[in-house]
């Protein structure tokens, strides 16, 4: 392959500039004003997530390279972290702009975000009395003496205020005081005086400030209170110890403590704090030259806005789009009479995932059912997938169900989880202690005529009942005894990783996948080579395998016409001149978050389709369990064809990833306007009604 000076764009400023397409849907007027500002939400959280990871991994290597001595990669990657924080602070100005812009929009429809200068006598009274009622009680202010270790007892996910207690003639004492939202709303509507017309909402961080002095009052002498707000964000990686005698539920509780003592990597600041205030916050959460300290408005920790109320009209968010019954299943007494009949392909939240917990249900008092095997990565916090399986337990049915424990972010649910099904009597496995389980397997073994018959469930997407409403993603049934027999070894790798296994029709990370992959991309090259036409189409949330993407870049030269829809990071260089002509790729952001990783390769006019857990990410490859599928079933397939010709004719939601990823919207020209997610919709509700 020809040498160009750069063939990759670095992972961590792709994923900005992913987060970036989700400042612009805050910022789209055409968006539901609510929806707006949910959107800042998202985008808050999503930041939170790049500084505990990305940026953590960056600061880590910088000083790995240091100890090394190796001046070119220490180099490298400080230019590399300065980019990242040179970015953030770009975006940051964009996030403070369209948050004013969007408070102002939300009072013409009379919503109005108050303020503390801004109350007046009736809503002071009022607001005095609620803090005295219902939060007082969960205030503890900390004083910063000198034996105050901040960095240990700040929380990540949390907000604080910095308060400075000044009293003539003595040095300034400071205190913290963290905003209550694991107890409470940080959104309170304040009740009309008069008028219901206007709704009056206080965030919880300015009763806080309003109420300062009734906190301290008779506990510490003072002039003056000052509080300003701010954030800290910590490095998200743990190690796991390796005392044998130790299980690894305990490793994993350790580990975790080890995250709530992680260094700070960032520090998020209201702009108008003052100098040394700002000092002595430096001074005490040690914030290092390479960790980011950003100013900011007075109101951090966004992520709340996810769930910011609509106290206005229906129309000020997205009208519901209700879920569908798939009629593949409803046309039968039972999940296993529909699945003996054909194979099944759901595609949330547009269908119902309904449809999985029932399948679950009936196996769980099902006489012939034997055994359940299930592997958990995320799950609801009130779960009906667990609720069923224990249910099968008491049933008298073996279940087996793998749990991941280092599943990030979602660690201690799934070891409260693992110690629930346990007691229930639930067989539960931790899997590789090298690997982690990314894939979604469910497999239930039924008694039919003397034989044990498999049904298998093959997805992209977790068994959460909460994330099926908002995450767009495939579910495949089947019982197809072949496939079934392969994910029943998918099982028995995880318990016994030494054995041999063979897997003919599925891509299994980390032992397959990769070179399956590989050995489909060549195919469509060799038949570019023959004159045929030649074609791969791709759907996944993040493409950043060099591997991969040297290969997509052989194929594309070759005379692949190679498209894609990247929602996250990509580290591909799509249409460079004689690197990649033939790539191009998309990415749509929507009120729906895009979840599926879809393959296609035309393969000389009968297409390949597959469906898959994994990301194009080296991680995804070689370092977790991951399982892709073929769909064999043709009327399957054209579902999928469709479903991805949709998102490509998409001229609303879907922005160009090119060589700089610069965001612009895909051009409309003359085309009508299509939202992909939408249109989906309306073509399965037309499939269901038929």
């Amino acid at each position: 392959m020809k040498q160009y000076p750069e063939l990759y764009y670095p992972k961590e400023l792709s994923w900005l500039a992913f987060n970036e397409r989700v400042l612009q849907e805050a910022a789209d007027k055409k968006n539901p004003i609510i929806e707006r500002i949910r959107f800042l939400g998202i985008y808050s959280n999503n930041m939170d997530e790049f500084y505990r990871v990305r940026v953590s991994d960056v600061k880590r290597q910088i000083y790995i390279h240091m100890n090394e001595g190796d001046e070119v990669s220490t180099g490298i990657t400080k230019h590399l972290m300065e980019q990242i924080q040179q970015k953030v602070v770009v975006m940051t100005e964009q996030f403070d702009r369209i948050y004013e812009d969007v408070v102002n929009r939300l009072a013409k429809y009379n919503i109005l975000l108050i303020h503390q200068p801004d109350l007046n006598d009736y809503q002071t009274r009022w607001l005095k009395d609620y803090f005295e009622n219902k939060v007082l009680r969960h205030i503890a202010p900390v004083l910063l003496h000198g034996k105050v270790d901040l960095v240990k007892r700040l929380n990540d996910s949390d907000t604080y205020l910095m308060v400075s207690i000044s009293k003539a003639d003595k040095p300034t004492q400071y205190a913290i005081i963290e905003i209550p939202t694991r107890s409470m709303s940080r959104f309170i509507l304040i009740p009309p005086e008069k008028s219901r017309k206007k709704k009056h909402i206080i965030l919880l961080d300015d009763l806080i400030q309003l109420c300062l002095e009734r906190i301290f009052k008779g506990f510490v002498d003072f002039d003056k209170l000052e509080a300003y707000s701010f954030k800290m964000t910590r490095d998200a990686e743990y190690s796991i110890n390796d005392e044998i005698d130790e299980s690894y539920v305990d490793k994993m509780s350790e580990s975790m403590k080890q995250r709530l003592i992680a260094e700070p990597v960032r520090c998020i600041y209201d702009n108008d704090m003052p100098e040394e205030m700002l000092k002595v916050l430096k001074k005490r959460l040690k914030i290092s030259s390479f960790d980011s300290l950003i100013a900011g408005g007075a109101y951090r920790n966004f992520k709340d806005f996810i769930g910011f109320p609509n106290v206005g009209r229906e129309y000020l968010e997205h009208p519901s789009l209700p879920a569908l019954s798939a009629k593949d299943f409803t046309q039968f007494d039972t999940v296993f009479d529909a699945i003996s009949e054909k194979d099944i392909l759901l595609y949330y939240p547009y269908h119902r995932f309904l449809h999985f917990t029932e399948f679950l249900r009936q196996a769980a008092f099902d006489p012939s059912v034997k055994h359940i095997r299930l592997n958990i990565y995320r799950v609801a916090s009130k779960s009906r997938v667990i609720s069923s399986l224990i249910d099968a337990v008491d049933n008298g049915k073996s279940v087996t169900v793998v749990v991941e424990l280092r599943a990030r972010f979602d660690e201690e649910a799934n070891i409260e989880w693992s110690k629930k099904m346990t007691d229930a009597g639930i067989k539960v496995l931790f899997g590789v202690p090298a690997l982690k389980i990314h894939s979604k397997l469910c497999i239930v073994s039924r008694e039919e005529s003397g034989q044990l018959q498999h049904y298998a469930h093959l997805g992209t997407g977790n068994f959460n009942e909460r994330t099926a409403k908002i995450y767009t993603d495939f579910s495949l049934f089947t019982k197809n005894q072949e496939i079934a027999q392969e994910v029943l070894s998918v099982f028995d790798f995880i318990q016994y990783p030494f054995r041999q296994h063979k897997f003919q029709h599925l891509q299994v990370s980390p032992l397959n996948a990769r070179t399956k992959i590989q050995s489909l991309i060549r195919q469509e090259i060799q038949h570019a080579n023959e004159g045929h036409d030649a074609e791969i189409t791709l759907k996944i949330n993040n493409l950043v395998d060099k591997q991969l993407i040297d290969t997509l870049y052989q194929a594309g030269q070759a005379g692949v016409k190679i498209r894609a829809i990247v929602r996250g990071m990509c580290g591909l260089l799509p249409g460079v001149k004689g690197l990649s002509d033939n790539i191009s790729v998309i990415s749509i952001v929507d009120r729906y978050l895009e979840h599926p990783r879809v393959m296609i390769f035309a393969n000389k006019g009968e297409p390949k389709v597959f469906i898959s857990s994994a990301d194009w990410m080296t991680r995804n490859l070689d370092n977790r369990v991951e399982v892709g599928c073929p769909v064999y079933d043709k009327r399957l397939i054209e579902r999928i064809l469709d479903i991805m010709e949709i998102q490509f004719q998409d001229t609303l939601k879907a922005r160009v990833i090119d060589q700089h990823q610069t965001n612009k919207y895909v051009r409309r020209g003359n085309r009508k306007k299509l939202r992909s997610q939408v249109e989906i919709y309306d073509y399965l509700k037309a499939l269901e009604s038929q």
